[in-house]
This record gives structure tokens, C-alpha cells and sequence, in this order.
């Protein structure tokens, strides 16, 4: 039986000199990520060249070809079928707002620019506020690791690609409310999340998991109920009066072949549709859910709140018909709070910077339809390599936090068990009696 543990209090504010830190450190990021991108701001984003500069952005190509250079507003204006923004409503909403603040009219590398540099500073700020939720999150003696998040390789080479960054934020927001006994806005956060990316949807399954553990149905009903608010809030507007556009994303993903590094890629000659590689994708990360969710109710102990969610999104990302290289910021923040050991980030992130580089490479041989790396497969070979090594590195990570959960060394903090922290065990799998067991990790 476990001893009993004494709750959690209330982590205290991070020291006005660590925020201090902190946001230098950030700062200090944001300034490589504009050099990394810094070419493609002087020369412009024309194929194949932006490839081979590993500076692509879909910021630059979206302006020109969903309509926003010419004022049409996503999911509010009609625009032709092939100007339908293929994300979220959220990410057309804040496109959109964004482009509508470009003087002038029309394509001009001027304008392109204006809104490129426009999205990379919101996302920058994004990214300051991610560290800073990081750092609220973690425990004491572990807050100076919200640095890795500040300057994570990850983050400086494909923050600027693509929207990621503000369902990330969101996410952890969401998981600090949680943290901080607040349901209801971690609910509503977790639902304006997933309407930027789906992938803020997956933290409802671990807090799932340890409330059936803990037998807490009123917080989760509450996070539930209000996620699905934030969500209806955000899309039922679009849903009626531009379903058209409000479907194309769910469309799209289900029908979309496998892309980038995705294992699913071994598989694509055998012809089979979209819709088949879909089914198995979203079969297989069913049952991994199933099996993380035994795990979390059959541990000896409760598994922090971070673990089950970097297991969950972890698999989705594995699984997914799609890895974009921005993908990696979806599992940053979680890696630090789940994996407390520097050497595992470094080593991880180092892989996926190696698979960040191989992806441009054969995107440049691709698009510059093989003149660039022509007579030889040296890209082809980096480029499996860079899939070897960044789904190598993330199995290792899963299969430490599963270790970690199954054997335990000493009782976890979980500064983000909110409204379950204080509470015994009322459902494990385990075989363990459950009368009078407190939450190790409280």
C-alpha cells in the first residue's frame, strides 16, 4: 500500500530575477529564429531556393494563394474553392485580422514581407508567454528548465512555418489552469486551442484518466463541458454561414495521402487512398490511448498530468499521416515537464534538427523537380535517416516516461494535478487495494 503523501500547495511564483532570465533567454531565441529565416526575408520565397535555404514559411505562400493579399477575409468572405484556407477557424481568424493590417492591395514582395514579419513577431510573443506558463508550471526546483523551451533548437528553426505556436501556448495555458484548480478556464482554453489545432484535444484524455482514478466527475465535467463551449463558441458562427470552409480542414485531413516523414510513407505504394491510411492511423492511435490509459490507472502511483499527455500526443504524432517539421514545438514544452533529465532534450533535439535539415533537402530536390542533388541519392538516404532519428528519439523519450511511470523512484510532483491532487485513489488497475491510498504524486 502507499504511504500517505502530503498535498501539493500552490507552487510559488518564479523569482522576479529567473523571469528576468527568462525572457532574455527567449528574446535571445527569437533574434536566431530571424536570422535562420533572415535569406528568405532579403531574397524572398520562390522554389526551390527557399528549400535549399531552410527557410520556407507557410506565412509567404498562404498571403499569395488563399486570397489574403487581395483582402478576402477566411471563413467570413466566399472566395474560390482552391482559396479555401485548409486549417481551423482560428488560424484563418488570425491570418486573416493579420493581412487586414498590410496597407496596399495584391501580391508585392513588400506586402508578402509586412505580413510575414507581422506573423513571426505574434508568434514570438507567443513563444514568450509559452515559456512563462512553462516556468509557472513546473516545481520549484525545477523552473530554471523553462530555459530549454526558450532557447529549444526546435523552436528557433520552425517557429516561423506555420501557426503551431498559438495552439501550443493555448494548450499550456490550458494545463496551468488545470493546474491551478480552474476547470472552467482550462476547459474554455483547451476549446479555443483545439480551433487552432486539434492537437490541444488530446490533454482531455489524461486529465480523463486521472479523474476516473481520483473519481473527480465534477471538475471533469466541468472541462469537459467548457471545452466543448470554447470549440461551439469559436466554430458554430463559421459552421452556418460558411460550412463549405469550415469543412475543408476535416476533409482535407481525412482524405490527404501520407506526407512528410510519416511511417505511413513505407505504405504508399500500395496505392490505397487517403481515407484507408486515415482509418489505419486513427485505429492504431485508439488503441495506444487505450493502452496509456490502462497504464495510468494500473500504475503504483498516479503518473503526473505532463507524462499522459506527452505519451498521448507523442503517439499522435508517431501515428499522424503527417510530420511537419513545426510539429516538434507541439512536444517541447511537454518533453521538459515530463522528462526531468537535460541530456535526453539535448540529445533528442539534436535528431530532430538533423531531420529538421533533410526535410528541406529532398523538399529542394523535389521542387526543383531533381536538378538540385541530381545523380545521386544522397538526399533520399538523409532524408530516411532524419525519419530514423527523430521517430527513434521520441520512442526512447516514450519508453523512459512509461519506464518512469511503471517504476518509480521516488513520489512525483505534479504541479499540474489541480483539482485531483488532494485525493485518493478510487480506481487503479493495478491489483493494489485502494481504501485509504493517497495520490504519491500530490
Amino acid at each position: 500500500m502507499s504511504s500517505p503523501q502530503t498535498p501539493a500547495a500552490v507552487p510559488r511564483r518564479p523569482s522576479a530575477r529567473l523571469i528576468s532570465v527568462l525572457l532574455a533567454a527567449t528574446v535571445l531565441g527569437a533574434l536566431l529564429s530571424v536570422l535562420a529565416v533572415q535569406w528568405c526575408r532579403v531574397n524572398g520565397w520562390a522554389d526551390p531556393d527557399q528549400h535549399l535555404a531552410m527557410c520556407y514559411s507557410d506565412f509567404s505562400l498562404l498571403f499569395a494563394e488563399r486570397g489574403l493579399a487581395d483582402g478576402a477575409f477566411p471563413f467570413v468572405d466566399d472566395v474560390p474553392q482552391d482559396q479555401i484556407m485548409e486549417y481551423p477557424v482560428l488560424i484563418g481568424l488570425v491570418a486573416g485580422a493579420i493581412a487586414a493590417l498590410i496597407p496596399g492591395q495584391g501580391v508585392t514582395p513588400e506586402r508578402t514581407l509586412a505580413f510575414y514579419d507581422l506573423n513571426h513577431i505574434a508568434v514570438i510573443l507567443c513563444w514568450i508567454g509559452l515559456v512563462m506558463v512553462t516556468a509557472f508550471s513546473l516545481s520549484p526546483e525545477r523552473r530554471r528548465h523553462a530555459l530549454l523551451v526558450a532557447l529549444a533548437p526546435g523552436i528557433i528553426l520552425t517557429v516561423s512555418i506555420n501557426w503551431d505556436m498559438w495552439a501550443v501556448l493555448l494548450g499550456a495555458a490550458a494545463l496551468l489552469a488545470w493546474g491551478r484548480r480552474m476547470p472552467v478556464c482550462a476547459g474554455v482554453l483547451i476549446g479555443l486551442g483545439t480551433a487552432m489545432k486539434l492537437y490541444p484535444l488530446l490533454f482531455l484524455g489524461a486529465i480523463i484518466v486521472l479523474c476516473l482514478r481520483t473519481a473527480q466527475w465534477r471538475p471533469l465535467i466541468t472541462v469537459i463541458g467548457s471545452a466543448v463551449a470554447g470549440w461551439v463558441a469559436v466554430n458554430l458562427p463559421f459552421m452556418l454561414t460558411q460550412p463549405q470552409q469550415w469543412l475543408t480542414f476535416y476533409e482535407f485531413s481525412s482524405a490527404r495521402e501520407p506526407g512528410f516523414s510519416s511511417m505511413w510513407l513505407a505504405l504508399a505504394p500500395t496505392g490505397w487512398s487517403g481515407e484507408t491510411f486515415s482509418l489505419l492511423s486513427n485505429g492504431i492511435f485508439l488503441l495506444c490511448c487505450l493502452g496509456i490509459a490502462w497504464l495510468g490507472l494500473a500504475a503504483p502511483r498516479r503518473p503526473t498530468t505532463a507524462q499522459l499527455c506527452l505519451l498521448i500526443v507523442g503517439c499522435f504524432v508517431l501515428l499522424g499521416k503527417v510530420y511537419s517539421p513545426q510539429f516538434v514545438i507541439w512536444l517541447i514544452p511537454l518533453v521538459v515537464l515530463a522528462v526531468p533529465r537535460v541530456r535526453v532534450f539535448f540529445i533528442w533535439q539534436a535528431a530532430e534538427v538533423f531531420h529538421w535539415a533533410s526535410v528541406w533537402l529532398i523538399s529542394a530536390k523535389i521542387t526543383s523537380e531533381g536538378t538540385i542533388g541530381a545523380g545521386h541519392y544522397l538526399f533520399e538516404m538523409l532524408y530516411g535517416l532524419g525519419i530514423a532519428a527523430h521517430m527513434g528519439t521520441l520512442i526512447w523519450i516514450l519508453a523512459l516516461v512509461v519506464k518512469d511511470i511503471l517504476h518509480p523512484e521516488s513520489p512525483a510532483q505534479d504541479p499540474l494535478a489541480g483539482p485531483v491532487a488532494e485525493h485518493d485513489d478510487a480506481l487503479t488497475l493495478s491489483g493494489l487495494p485502494t481504501a485509504g491510498r493517497r495520490a504519491a504524486d500530490a
